[in-house]
């Protein structure tokens, strides 16, 4: 009896093992699925008079460069309807006022910063499922007393020429330089010049060229040996484009994973960050030492 009592009981073990195994090497076959960051969102935005109330259409998120009749002081934004916003994420909106060279962006040419304003928007500013209003953030900025330009965008940089983080170029026509980006809307307008820019702030004058000295009169180059003048390619005649989705201030960060010297572990961990290798050569080290032990035992069994 003592002959098969004993390799019964090392194979018994020897199995129990086994079967503790399998579950750990198996472990890692499982994967967790990160979650997903921030996505762009649309604004909507109305104009509000210093009365309080909504000056020409309610909510919108048209785009597009428009001219005042009225300098829009403030703008009320929020979040489109019907959006799925993850909680954390963030839109930063600004508000920017410029004193500018002309009443519309063809003729605003070296654009100065005034004023600026800047909300974040969140899940909160939602609007509700039937176009009602849950809550909105109000932008103000001074309204221009000459020729202007305010911009409504959808991000926190400062435009106005510095440098540093924080800062970006000042919107310039004549070089093409369309600032602010992420432009959701734009406003031109005023009846008069801004008074000369001080010496912080100077306004470019477009240089002349030097006269040429006066040389001998040359004979003309007959008119078949003339070569042709070199084409100029004109810049683009347009305004900026706009639109009214806008990037978050930064995606939702990624699932922190532990590291190799946390103390308290989770109690199971998947996916590839999972320590399958050293579980998986311990088990295969319980196996090995259950097999050597059947194997003493039996021999054991036959001398006995």
């Amino acid at each position: 009896m003592s002959r098969s009592y004993r390799p019964r009981t090392v194979a018994a073990l020897a199995a129990t093992a086994l079967a503790a195994a399998v579950p750990v090497l198996g472990a890692g076959a499982a994967s967790a699925t990160p979650g997903g960051g921030c996505q762009s969102a649309t604004v909507q935005y109305r104009i509000v008079g210093a009365d309080g109330n909504v000056v020409g259409a309610d909510w919108t998120s048209q785009g597009g460069f428009h001219q005042w009749d009225t300098a829009p002081g403030s703008v009320e934004v929020r979040l489109a309807a019907g959006q799925s916003v993850a909680e954390g994420c963030k839109y930063p909106v600004s508000l920017a006022e410029y004193t500018t060279e002309g009443p519309d962006w063809e003729t605003s040419g070296r654009q100065t910063l005034a004023d600026k304003a800047t909300v974040y928007l969140t899940a909160a500013d939602i609007a509700g499922a039937d176009g009602a209003q849950r809550t909105w953030q109000r932008l103000t900025v001074k309204s221009p007393d000459c020729y202007g330009q305010i911009d409504l965008y959808g991000d926190d940089v400062t435009y106005d020429g510095g440098t540093g983080e924080g800062h970006g170029p000042a919107p310039y026509r004549p070089d093409n330089v369309a600032t602010p980006y992420h432009l959701i809307a734009a406003w031109n307008g005023g009846d008069k010049p801004c008074a000369p820019g001080t010496p912080d702030s100077p306004t470019p004058t477009p240089s002349q060229p030097s006269p040429a000295p006066t040389e001998p009169t040359t004979p003309a180059t007959p008119a078949d040996s003339t070569p042709p003048a070199e084409p100029t390619t004109p810049k683009p005649d347009r305004t900026p484009p706009t639109s009214a989705d806008v990037p978050p201030l930064q995606s939702a960060p990624p699932t922190a994973e532990p590291s190799p010297d946390d103390s308290s572990p989770p109690l199971a961990e998947t996916g590839s960050s999972a320590p399958v290798g050293p579980i998986a050569g311990a088990a295969a080290l319980v196996v090995v030492i259950g097999a050597a032990g059947m194997f003493a035992a039996a021999r054991r069994s036959r001398r006995s």
